[in-house]
């Protein structure tokens, strides 16, 4: 059964990532984002707590706490700077790739090293339906018009028939980027690289992308969040004839909007999560799971800054952030059209693409 209490030792990583999140992570969001990188005393602290581990197998120095776990230390990153959480995770949604497509081998030997190369040994997953790249044999080139990175350890490319990994032949050129500044925003060019891995198997390719969406989905959790709590608390405080602008109708329906959408995207995001924890057929849940917060993600984002008005706009409030964050997490692993064309077919079980006829029966 689908339990919404977590239990002692999840509310307790709870409360140790929030607190963390407060802070190492809220204060220096802007620093953060300026700089393209995380401070090395914060990255420091991460692993101390044991929050780049989550979900690595214990053999290999992680906890294997899994995807609930995850889903729920996410928001609470998310919350603080979701770029930051990017950059401190060495492997954040690439590592379902490799663990389900790659298995053990590839976690010893592609994912563990990032654990103990430092500040610059990241994963970084890019969706190969969403590039150019071309595998002639035992080589790859193309182009990835962007990834939340300023330099990788490795590629991870996640397709509908299985996976690949570039380790070498990359080169990036630095994006302004819009949103996850603080992990970086780049172009990626690859001129006939070595694959240091491949793999076909689509069944295990389905569910990596399940879990990538949980991953990538909790993150947008936590901005949502962030900016329901601070568009509610301005417009609380700010004043306008006579009372607080929260009191207005206007406002006030607009707030439940934002909350009520957090709220069941939420509500999706875990019971996708529970599911692939308790092993059960999680590919819909979490497709409709990461479809819903990103309609979510066009409700809250823009409505937390037109809550706060011209002040929305400005850097002296986080709101502008949330809504920059929120759109670029939302482009990742496929986006909204990839998502619910992936819910659709499981509810029509169907395991082609969904075609809609116009004037046939």
């Amino acid at each position: 059964m689908f339990d919404l209490d977590p239990g002692e030792e999840l509310r307790l990583l709870v409360e140790t990532t929030r607190s963390f999140a407060a802070e190492a992570l809220t204060p220096a969001l802007r620093e953060a984002e300026a700089a393209r990188a995380v401070d090395p005393a914060v990255r420091a602290s991460f692993a101390q707590i044991g929050l780049a581990g989550l979900e690595l197998p214990e053999a290999l120095g992680g906890v294997a706490l899994g995807s609930v776990a995850r889903a729920l230390v996410n928001e609470e990153l998310g919350a603080a700077d979701p770029g930051a959480a990017l950059a401190l995770d060495p492997l954040g949604p690439a590592l379902p790739v490799l663990e389900e497509l790659g298995g053990e081998e590839a976690l010893a030997t592609l994912a563990s090293p990032l654990y103990s190369q430092g500040s610059e040994a990241r994963a970084v997953l890019i969706d190969l339906d969403d590039s150019d790249l071309r595998v002639e044999g035992d080589r790859v080139a193309g182009h990835v018009p962007f990834v939340p990175a300023d330099r990788a350890a490795l590629l991870v490319g996640l397709g509908r028939e299985g996976a690949l990994v570039v380790s070498e032949g990359m080169h990036f050129e630095s994006l302004r980027g819009a949103g996850l500044r603080a992990a970086g925003a780049s172009s990626v060019s690859i001129t006939d690289a070595p694959l240091a891995a491949r793999w076909t198997d689509p069944k295990a390719a389905v569910r990596a992308r399940a879990r990538a969406r949980v991953y990538v989905a909790s993150l947008l959790l936590g901005v949502l969040r962030a900016s329901c709590e601070f568009s509610r608390a301005y417009a609380l405080e700010r004043q306008a004839f006579g009372r607080p602008i929260a009191h207005h109708q206007a406002l006030a329906f607009l707030i439940t909007d934002m909350q009520m959408a957090l709220d069941g995207a939420r509500l999706l995001v875990h019971d996708a999560a529970w599911r692939l924890d308790a092993g059960l057929e999680a590919t819909g849940a979490a497709a409709a799971a990461f479809a819903e917060t990103i309609e979510a993600t066009r409700l809250i984002g823009p409505a937390g800054v037109q809550i706060l008005g011209g002040h929305g706009f400005m850097a002296d409030y986080p709101v502008e952030k949330f809504m920059r964050e929120s759109r670029a997490l939302a482009s990742w692993v496929g986006g909204l059209d990839a998502a619910r064309e992936d819910a659709g077919r499981e509810l029509c079980a169907s395991s082609g693409a969904i075609a809609l006829s116009v004037g046939e029966p």
